[in-house]
Parts: structure tokens; C-alpha cells; sequence
């Protein structure tokens, strides 16, 4: 398989290259958006808007509302700090923020389970067909569903 290599961060290393690449696209690191990226990160698979919201509800106290936490996430695909699952409407915290390329995901359809994969070739290759269908600045996200090993 053809990919690329990045450095990947975990735990506070990861919040803080997240703080330093959304300061640098000129935005703000709030407590809301550090709440809200420190509850992505700390989950194992894709979580919704709505599983955030209760997960920083749940620290701060008080209710949050998902609309907010949606802007939020938005802002965060935006400035390539997480990954937007489409087939299952939730987001993962993207664990090489700075790093600009193409998604493959594979997505466990028992344990809801969400593996990034890179592959050159095969975005490449995609990436190519849209380019020669007239389509620009093309960026494409794969998402393969299945079984898991685990699970199988």
C-alpha cells in the first residue's frame, strides 16, 4: 500500500499540536473548543455531535447544546483537526492535525469501529477520475464498511 508517513499524537502532545495548527489558521482555542476537542479525542471510535455534548455537559455541569458542539466540529473538519464519517453522521479527532491528505476508512458495522487508512495510489487514482470529470480541488474520503477482525 502506498501512503505517506506523519507523526501521530495522543493525549496532550495532541491537544496541543490542535491548539497550535487552529491558532495558526487564525482562529481562537477557547475553553468550549478545548472541551469539545478534548472529549473527541478521547474516544476510541467515531462519537456524534450529540455523544460530545453530553460528554462535555457532563464535565462542565451544565447542558450543552449539540448545535453548538456541531459549529464547533464543523470548524475542527475545517481546519483538518478531525474527520467527519459521513455513513454514520460522527466525527474522530484526526491524531496528525497539520498532515493534509486524502481519507480511507474502514467501519466495523458491529462495534461501530472506524480504522484510517492511507493509500496513495488508490485517492490518487480517484482523485485523477474527478479531475477528469471537470471536478476541482478534490479531496476524496473512502468509507469501507464491514466486519472487523474482532468482531468477525
Amino acid at each position: 500500500m502506498a501512503g505517506h508517513h506523519h507523526h501521530h499524537f495522543a493525549g496532550e502532545t495532541l491537544i496541543g499540536a490542535a491548539r497550535d495548527v487552529l491558532v495558526s489558521a487564525g482562529e481562537q482555542w477557547t475553553d468550549m473548543r478545548a472541551d469539545v476537542f478534548e472529549a473527541l479525542a478521547g474516544r476510541d471510535r467515531p462519537a456524534s455531535a450529540y455523544d460530545i455534548a453530553e460528554s462535555v455537559g457532563a464535565r462542565r455541569g451544565k447542558r450543552v447544546a449539540a448545535n453548538s458542539v456541531y459549529r464547533i466540529l464543523d470548524l475542527f473538519v475545517r481546519t483538518n483537526l478531525a474527520r467527519r464519517v459521513e455513513s454514520a453522521n460522527a466525527y474522530l479527532a484526526n491524531t496528525h492535525p497539520g498532515c493534509r491528505h486524502d481519507c480511507i476508512f474502514l467501519i466495523c458495522d458491529v462495534c461501530g469501529q472506524a480504522t484510517h487508512l492511507d493509500d496513495d495510489r488508490l485517492t490518487g487514482a480517484l482523485r485523477q477520475a474527478a479531475q477528469g470529470a471537470g471536478f476541482a480541488d478534490v479531496r476524496p474520503v473512502v468509507e469501507l464498511r464491514g466486519v472487523c477482525k474482532h468482531c468477525a
